[in-house]
């Protein structure tokens, strides 16, 4: 037993050392300067660099404008009124380094400036706010070049207050050294950032650019997040760069429709269309606050248990192509969607699934809750604000497989049917019929051998995109046959 103690406290040690390694190491290096603002939950991140010694030669200035008042006049009153968000740490960022480049630049010829800036609402007593925030860094990596912004967001996960505080400690320094250290390598920079933080923090949103980061694409960023298992739910908008549910789902109406969208084709363009009009139309549902996003998992994007990077960027610029926001998730069961998006508070949440996901659904559940937890593995899926809309299917024997004709294992009829009754499952009502032969696979095929007459199964936005760019194996195999 002892030994096993003594192993944990060096496990601790060695973790505390390696933060104020790469806090010294940043302070002892001449050609880095700059400024620490930090809201809500106190110094955290530069009481590190000062704790470790040699700080004067990195700190020009250290603050909290932990009043209210005091931070509104420093950086200006949101229109939404609130204090943890993106608008608040980008005014943050700008004031402070403007504000030092102005006092400090002639003082300090052949210095790379940076200004670091935290929004942070940490547990509160009675534990109503779970603890989230903001965290940025605006930071140059030659003297008198241009500075490149870096923006996270991040869910603490600790659960006291004092202890979330010392994670956000140690996330500000794996921030600044990786900035520093890290920039040549975008996954590198994004895998430190958990260094010494295992299982305390949830990194969901990550916005990088400048003039260092130019060939870095906001999409590739929120797979490596998910992908590092530094958050299991990241987004980016129709224009590629990066969303975070608290800016524009709060107490909206959602639509998700998962699915590999490799490429997407008119059949997956229908059920968009077709099921989002039908969620729009509910009576509970205010058109004007609902969205719909298409999810893409890493259980879908495996090939042979590999991510292929080029494969992913193809699908997220197909569907951005289409004017769709995307979430890439590493949610095998929807349940697990569903807990992340709560933290949103959405109003009514719409899954699109076609009918034989569904089956696959019902089945697995069925199969692995025949112990007694089968209502409570129904009930987790079925809350009262969630409901799936079922897009139909034909069969390989050409038959339509609907949400009323699904071939569901006897042991679950009785309460597949009162899923159906209650209206937790509803058909998808205006479909295109005609589009139904089309299968994503075989239209792929017919891409990737370079035949003819796969762009009638396609929007022609994407057509023209696939040929341009050799997307989906289309230019190589094409090239061959024209030969």
């Amino acid at each position: 037993m002892a030994v096993h103690l003594h192993h944990n406290h060096t496990d601790m040690a060695q973790n505390i050392l390696d933060t104020d390694q790469k806090a010294l190491e940043i302070n002892l290096d001449p050609n880095i300067y700059g400024t620490f603002s930090e809201i809500g939950a106190g110094q955290e991140v530069a009481r590190i660099f000062f704790k470790v010694g040699a700080a004067a030669g990195t700190i020009a200035k250290s603050m909290s404008a932990y009043d209210k008042v005091y931070s509104d006049e420093i950086y200006g009153r949101e229109p939404s009124g609130r204090y943890v968000c993106a608008p608040r740490i980008n005014k943050m960022l700008n004031h402070e380094y403007t504000l030092m480049e102005e006092r400090l630049k002639n003082q300090k010829p052949g210095t790379n400036f940076f200004a670091f800036a935290d929004t942070i609402a940490a547990i509160d007593f009675n534990r109503t706010v779970s603890g989230h925030g903001w965290i940025g860094m605006r930071f140059q990596l030659e003297p008198d070049a241009l500075p490149n912004d870096i923006v996270l967001h991040v869910r603490m996960l600790d659960r006291d207050s004092q202890q979330q505080a010392s994670a956000i400690g140690i996330l500000g320094v794996n921030l600044v050294y990786a900035c520093f250290r890290l920039h040549n390598d975008p996954e590198e920079l994004i895998k430190s950032l958990n260094d010494a933080l295992h299982d305390r923090i949830v990194i969901d949103y990550i916005k990088l650019d400048g003039p260092n980061f130019t060939a870095v694409d906001s999409r590739y960023l929120a797979l490596l997040l998910v992908q590092h298992g530094l958050t299991e739910v990241a987004m980016f908008g129709p224009d590629g760069e990066a969303i975070h549910g608290s800016e524009f789902l709060y107490k909206k109406s959602l639509m998700v429709a998962r699915g590999h969208y490799r490429p997407p084709t008119l059949v997956s363009l229908d059920a968009l269309r077709s099921s989002f009009q039908q969620f729009k139309d509910e009576e509970d549902i205010d058109p004007n606050e609902a969205h719909i996003m298409c999810e893409l998992t890493l259980e879908y994007l495996r090939e042979d248990g590999v991510i292929n990077k080029s494969d992913f960027m193809e699908r997220a610029k197909a569907l951005n192509a289409l004017g769709v926001s995307v979430i890439v998730s590493n949610c095998h069961s929807h349940q697990r969607l569903i807990n992340y998006l709560s933290e949103f508070k959405i109003q009514r949440l719409g899954l699109v699934i076609g009918a034989r996901e569904l089956l696959e659904i019902i089945n697995e559940k069925y199969y692995q809750n025949r112990d007694g937890r089968l209502l409570v593995a129904f009930g987790e899926l079925f809350t009262r604000n969630i409901k799936i809309y079922v897009y139909p299917v034909l069969t390989s024997d050409k038959n339509l497989m609907t949400g009323q004709s699904l071939p569901v294992p006897d042991g679950i009829k009785f309460l597949y049917q009162y899923l159906v009754e209650s209206q937790h499952i509803v058909e998808v009502e205006d479909y295109n019929e005609d589009l139904l032969h089309i299968f994503p696979r075989e239209v792929l095929q017919l891409i990737q051998n370079g035949e003819e007459g796969w762009e009638k199964f396609l929007p022609s936005v994407l057509v023209d995109l696939i040929k341009e760019h050799g997307m989906f194996g289309w230019n190589a195999k094409h090239k061959k046959v024209s030969v």
